[in-house]
């Protein structure tokens, strides 16, 4: 079937062809027809990348009445992200009709300016759930006239915890209305709005309910929790081409992933709810753009992501709910592609990966990590078909070629690939030269891993003393006379630090480190547990870990409260 054939006003006709659409998705072949032609409910159930803005978009557009201006049709979003990209597509769509106006409200922005844009006769409102309500409330829009409603990625609003919100806009809505809920998954909540606030909907299922897309390679990373960072860096240097999303589970954590990347060349930005909203249309833009290849996001933030052609999906911790990583997985194979999606897992969350294949209906595979050597031929194979495939100026490079010929000709071809390495991936090189492999203590049924070779201290000293990884392997071999290749991975903290040395040195580095001082003030080095924790003398001084972690647990909750008002 083409669009052409689907029941559309000529003008709406128009709007979609000159956005290149010919041919609709099956959410939207079933949808259309049906919503133009009925008055009735509707539940539409189909993954993130499917189409089901038009879905909804299109039948909504063409039965506006553009001579009334009143709010017509409703459209409710869980974020301001996803609120802003409905509302584009929506005015897209409907670019050749006359009279046809779409308000757009969401948190963050200039409530009188959005009243204005409602008040100067929209017929067509996107709104997040928690905006929409505070207006209702100072009677600045009325939804009473509303024909049609739609709830849109409605199991993701009510993980957010929007469902006191969304019960007191459908309440001050007609009963006679035409209410269409789309959602990824089909969680218990979802059909309980669908029972209080729906008569007989029709159900379209596209795929089957609460299960991932088939096109996606579903991957898992078991590491040691002080490793996640590291596994990421690992991923993204095995791809030097990768163009992907990394979800982590709070604000805090996504802008400090964000920072370590940005600070070690890699080209990512952060995306999430302290940020204003510049900004973040700003990390959208480029990210679209492809001016960067990784964005790190809050799930909160990244609802309004709708972008084709992103290969990977890192989560940098799992989320709480599985259906969450049916969304988080959704954001890549769009458009009959195919995504790889990546969780790292510790041993503590170990249970949540058979969690989530039970409830998605999806199968993980376990993933090694790939080594040092590894990651280095992946990117001189990258850097080589770069080089091979590079499009010439032969006018211009020939004017130069000349003095350079002269300048190099004392190297052979040999020494000239040597140094043109060198320039690209000495840094690389000298990172992974002596890397360990990076794996949980735990395998995928419980066998246990050690490392028996290395042992693991702590120090207290880290960046706010002024050091870097270079200046605490300094430290460490001008003390000890030892070579730097005899020291491991190094961790740097604000307040502490971590390095490794073969576990044969572990005497001489607590003898040739004790007493010792660093910019004129002694400082501690000890045996750190497997935990990651220190051991001094056999006593566990990390005895405020289990308080920590609480307090993080509180913490989490306290960020995704906030969140439900957005």
């Amino acid at each position: 079937m083409l669009f052409s054939e689907l029941p559309l006003k000529a003008d709406l006709l128009k709007g979609v062809e000159a956005l290149g659409f010919t041919k609709p998705t099956p959410v939207q072949e079933e949808s259309i027809p049906m919503l133009i032609n009925e008055d009735r409910d509707l539940i539409g159930l189909a993954q993130t990348g499917t189409g089901k803005t038009a879905a909804f978009g299109l039948p909504m557009i063409h039965r506006i009445d553009v001579k009334k201006n009143i709010v017509q049709g409703l459209v409710i979003a869980p974020t301001r992200e996803l609120c802003v990209q409905i509302s584009n597509d929506f005015k897209a769509f409907s670019k050749y009709i006359k009279g046809l106006s779409v308000a757009t409200i969401y948190g963050g922005a200039s409530m009188d300016k959005q009243s204005k844009e409602i008040r100067s006769g929209a017929q067509i409102v996107v709104a997040t759930p928690g905006r929409l309500m505070d207006m209702m409330k100072r009677r600045m829009i009325k939804i009473n006239h509303v024909s049609y409603v739609v709830l849109d990625e409605a199991d993701e609003m009510l993980n957010m915890g929007f469902k006191e919100d969304i019960d007191g806009i459908l309440e001050h809505t007609p009963e006679e209305k035409s209410t269409w809920l789309f959602s990824a998954t089909m969680p218990k909540e979802v059909a309980k709005i669908s029972k209080s606030y729906m008569s007989n909907p029709l159900e379209i299922t596209v795929g089957h309910k609460n299960v991932g897309a088939e096109n996606i390679e579903h991957v898992y990373y078991n590491v040691n929790e002080r490793d996640r960072y590291k596994a990421v860096k690992r991923i993204l240097d095995f791809n030097p081409n990768i163009y992907g999303l990394i979800f982590c589970r709070t604000r805090r954590t996504t802008q400090e992933v964000a920072d370590k990347l940005l600070k070690e060349g890699y080209s990512a930005a952060p995306l999430h709810g302290d940020l204003s909203q510049m900004q973040r249309d700003k990390a959208m833009e480029k990210f679209r753009d492809k001016t960067i290849q990784v964005l790190v996001a809050t799930d909160v933030a990244a609802r309004g992501i709708d972008v084709n052609n992103i290969s990977h999906v890192i989560n940098y911790h799992l989320p709480d709910e599985s259906e969450s990583y049916t969304h988080r997985s959704g954001r890549t194979a769009r458009a009959g592609n195919k995504g790889v999606s990546i969780a790292i897992v510790s041993n503590r969350d170990q249970n949540k990966i058979s969690q989530i294949e039970r409830k998605v209906k999806i199968k993980f595979d376990q993933g090694k990590l790939p080594s040092g050597k590894e990651i280095c031929e992946q990117q001189l194979i990258g850097y080589v078909n770069k080089i091979k495939n590079i499009s010439i100026d032969n006018d211009e490079i020939s004017k130069l070629t000349p003095s350079i010929s002269e300048s190099l000709s004392e190297f052979s071809k040999e020494d000239l690939i040597k140094r043109m390495i060198a320039i690209e991936f000495e840094q690389l090189l000298k990172y992974y030269e002596n890397s360990r492999e990076i794996s949980s203590d735990k395998g995928k049924k419980g066998s246990r891993i050690s490392n028996e070779d290395h042992q693991r201290f702590f120090i207290n000293l880290g960046h706010n003393k002024g050091l870097n990884k270079g200046g605490l392997l300094r430290l460490i071999c001008s003390n000890t006379n030892l070579p730097a290749k005899s020291v491991g991975s190094l961790d740097l903290y604000n307040d502490f630090s971590f390095f490794e040395v073969d576990k044969s040195l572990s005497d001489k580095i607590l003898e040739d480190l004790k007493d010792k001082e660093y910019d004129d003030k002694s400082f501690v080095v000890e045996i750190a547990s497997n935990d990651g924790g220190k051991k001094r003398g056999g006593r566990d001084r990390n005895r405020g870990g289990d308080k920590d972690r609480n307090r993080g647990g509180d913490r989490r909750n306290r960020d995704r409260n906030r969140g439900r008002r957005r």
